[in-house]
């Protein structure tokens, strides 16, 4: 296509929801409610494993970080919605556009990542008597780190592809946020290419992250069902399942949205809510109530935070 005299795209307009007209302000109430609790949740979990020296090893290390990605990822998408959802103005520009595309992956991935690596602790944990050497703090940084360059390469390349296409026509994103199935349609040149390397890239990443997490799963079974206390089997079951719920609330969305041959707007946008409010809303409640370590730890900052004189 000679794209030559057309005027580029400066800004999208979102046009949210599917099916919502005359909700707003219910839906405002919903994401405002769920946006909330989930600062707060995540803020608590966060700060309760940096406050608990009982709570200073891999494992809540991975959850604290955890708890960070949960703030900061719904945080790409969220106000946005909600200013329009009061009335303002729907447009976003073309460089917000790219942003919310490059953070909202980049994070993604990275959380992505993350519960491969607390999958990995849990596996080393329970299979080898050298955990705490081997998941020293030394290891456990560097496996951070690794996720947060991981998702940043990840995101860049996504948006690179994505937006290195001319947008020149229509501007209409038919979601409440813009992300590559719903934005790249909108290109005015060929996107078989960049539609066939991002659905790899988001797919491979995805599959890759969720076979290492099962295989390290279905190695921890097999250790577990040696046990033979089953005090100690139910406590390792315990322990485990609140990160396996987890991972799958993670990879129920980006199953449904990325990898899926049909579209549906609605279904789509439900799902994106899913995973953009109500999952990270979950993860503390479901670390806080299936951990009784997490549960005395945030006791104790309770009630050294009401009586900071240890009155």
């Amino acid at each position: 296509m000679n794209t030559g005299n057309l005027t580029s795209v400066t800004d999208f307009v979102l046009l949210g929801i599917s099916n919502t007209e005359g909700l707003e302000n219910m839906v405002l109430v919903l994401f405002l409610t769920f946006y909330v609790f989930t600062l707060l949740g995540n803020l608590v979990i966060f700060l309760t494993v940096l406050a608990s020296s009982s709570l200073h090893t891999p494992m809540y290390f991975f959850l604290g970080s955890l708890a960070v990605f949960d703030i900061f990822f719904p945080s790409v998408n969220c106000p946005k919605m909600m200013v329009f959802l009061v009335g303002q103005s729907r447009t976003i520009s073309y460089q917000g556009c790219a942003s919310q595309v490059f953070f909202y992956h980049t994070l993604g991935c990275t959380e992505c990542f993350l519960y491969t690596v607390m999958a990995y602790d849990r596996f080393v944990a329970i299979c080898h008597p050298m955990y705490m050497v081997i998941m020293n703090p030394r290891v456990c940084t560097g496996l951070t780190v690794g996720t947060w360059l991981g998702g940043c390469l990840h995101g860049s390349i996504l948006t690179y592809i994505i937006f290195r296409l001319p947008y020149c026509g229509p501007n209409e994103v038919d979601s409440f946020f813009c992300d590559i199935p719903v934005v790249l349609p909108l290109a005015c040149a060929d996107t078989s290419l960049a539609a066939m390397v991002s659905l790899a890239n988001v797919g491979v990443v995805s599959l890759v992250c969720f076979l290492l997490v099962l295989t390290s799963y279905t190695r921890i079974v097999l250790s577990i069902l040696k046990i033979r206390s089953s005090e100690g089997r139910r406590r390792a079951f315990s322990t485990c399942s609140a990160h396996l719920t987890s991972v799958l609330f993670f990879y129920g969305p980006v199953i449904l949205v990325y990898l899926r041959p049909a579209s549906s707007p609605w279904l789509d946008a439900v799902v994106q809510v899913l995973n953009n409010l109500i999952t990270p809303c979950l993860n503390p409640l479901i670390y806080s109530l299936r951990n009784k370590d997490v549960k005395l730890a945030l006791r104790k900052v309770l009630v050294q935070v009401a009586h900071p004189s240890g009155v």
